[in-house]
Order: structure tokens, then sequence, then C-alpha cells
């Protein structure tokens, strides 16, 4: 595809957002501010405990969907799976809320699991801390990324039907190539849906490169650490950055674009890669159901 190619608004998404599925929210009743009765969806919470091989891992609460995707997402990101490792089976226990990743390679992070920092993700995440040491030494690919793109991705995004905007209480991650939205995963916690989304990527082997990330939620240290993890050179958010996330950003040289919202977004690291192709005259304000996704003043 050519730079200059209009994006195509009606391609489909590889795997796109379920707000219809029943198993995801509960109908629940309440009174307004008026004391007038209210229906509402609300997002479920489920606990999915993780083991790899033998070794129990970590319980993680989750709306439940893409368990397989969400565990070898994890293990990745926790330094735990690597890229040339081979699966030899991911099972699933729906009634016992468990998922077992096995894998060739004998593993044992016994001592690992006692070193432990705790994230500010809402659902709280946790990085082990010798993630923070990859940060070191890493090169990301130097891919453009079009201002052009940016605009389209975010318009076609946040009009998306999403449980965001059936029930709220959720975060949204995208993975995205060029101008077009290719995985859009939801969950209670931003960290989950990056891991669904790198868990994704590991099983069908999806290149990182040319690749865009985008997410609902803050640029925190957290989300910068697991976009580099998985090679990918551009982070985008509606939202706004924490200070360490952009010193992270910085060091390991990923573009962090923040705010992103109508015609406006900020750049605090990795600008170099940044092609300055749109017209904002044909750039379009937000509406008012793009907006739902988070308001003007809030970095949720």
């Amino acid at each position: 595809m050519n730079a200059d190619t209009s994006p195509d608004l009606a391609a489909p998404y590889l795997v796109a957002p379920e707000p219809t599925d029943g198993r995801l929210t509960t109908r629940v009743s309440g009174l307004d501010h008026d004391g007038r009765q209210v229906d509402l969806s609300v997002v479920n919470e489920r606990p999915l405990t993780i083991y790899l091989n033998r070794q129990e891992i970590v319980t993680v609460m989750t709306i439940g969907d893409r368990p397989e995707e969400l565990a070898v997402g994890y293990l990745l990101n926790q330094n735990m799976l690597h890229a040339d490792d081979r699966l030899t089976g991911i099972d699933y226990d729906d009634d016992l809320e468990v998922v077992v990743v096995r894998t060739e390679r004998a593993t044992d992070y016994e001592a690992k699991l006692k070193k432990k920092i705790r994230t500010s993700g809402c659902a709280v995440g946790t990085v082990f801390g010798d993630l923070m040491e990859k940060i070191e030494g890493v090169v990301l690919p130097e891919t453009e990324v079009h201002t052009s793109w940016l605009y389209a991705l975010s318009k076609r995004i946040n009009t998306t039907p999403s449980l965001y905007l059936e029930a709220g209480a959720i975060h949204g991650c995208v993975l995205c190539e060029r101008d077009r939205p290719l995985v859009y995963m939801e969950d209670v916690g931003r960290h989950n849906a990056v891991d669904k989304i790198a868990g994704w990527m590991f099983l069908n082997k999806v290149p990182a490169d040319d690749k865009l990330f985008y997410t609902t939620g803050r640029l925190t240290s957290e989300m910068v650490i697991k976009t580099v993890q998985m090679g990918i050179p551009a982070l985008v958010s509606r939202s706004g950055f924490t200070a360490w996330g952009v010193d992270l950003a910085r060091q390991a040289g990923l573009t962090l674009i923040g705010r992103m919202k109508g015609k406006r977004f900020i750049v605090l690291a990795g600008e170099r890669r940044l092609v300055w192709d749109a017209d904002l005259s044909r750039v379009e304000d937000e509406d008012g159901r793009s907006r739902r996704k988070a308001s003007v003043t809030e970095d949720a």
C-alpha cells in the first residue's frame, strides 16, 4: 500500500470487540440521581490462574474472553516465555478458571516470582523487576508514522462498537498497521488487553516491526515496557503520560504519542518517526460518541 492511499475505514478487524457477548456483562438495576430505577450493563470480572508447565504463576482478574492469548501474552511480557519458545499445548478449563501453557523448554521461575514491582495499572498489574533491564540496549525499527494514519486510526477505533461504549469500566488496546486497526482487545485492566494482543501476535506469528499500538489508557511505564518488549516502535493513546513512561520511551527510542483527540495530539518521544502529512482542514473534531472514550480532561 502506498503512503498516499486513502484509509479503508470499512476494512474488517482481524479481532474485534464483542459487546453483545452475554458472558462479558451482567444487567443490574439501581437508582439514578433522581431516584428513578435504571437498568444497565456492567462488565464481569473473573479470576484466571495462569500456569507455565507445572508451576502456578499468577491469578489475574479479567473479563473472561481469550484466556489462551492472555496467558501467553502475560508470560511473554514477563519474559517467562521467549520469542523462540515452542509451545506443546495450551489447556484452558472454564470451570476451574485455569489455563496451562506448556513448552518444550523446561522452566522454573520460583526465584523470579519473588521479585515483583507493583504497577499503576487500574486492576493491579505487576512487572517483574528484571524487565526494567530489558529497556537497555533495545533497538526498535525506524518505521515511519504518518500523522494521516493517526487521525484515520483514531476515528475508526473510537467509533467501533465496544464493551466500553456498552458498559464502560474497561480499557481497550488495538494493534494497527499503517492506517488500519487490526486487532482490538478489551479488559478491565489495560495490562490484560496488551497481554492479549502480545499473545495473539505470538500464536499467529505476526511481525511487530511495521505495527503501531493504540491504547485508551494512560501512557505509563508498564505500557511503555510492554510495547518495547513486543518490538513495536510506536505507542499512541487518547490519554496522558507519566514522567517515568516518557523517560523510558526516550531511553528505548519508542515513539510516544498521547492526548490524541480530534485534531490534537502531543508527541513526547521518538518524534523522528513522524511524517507530518495530514491536512488538518480535512480532519474532523470528535463528536459526542467519540468523546465517550475519555473525557476532555480525564486521563483514565
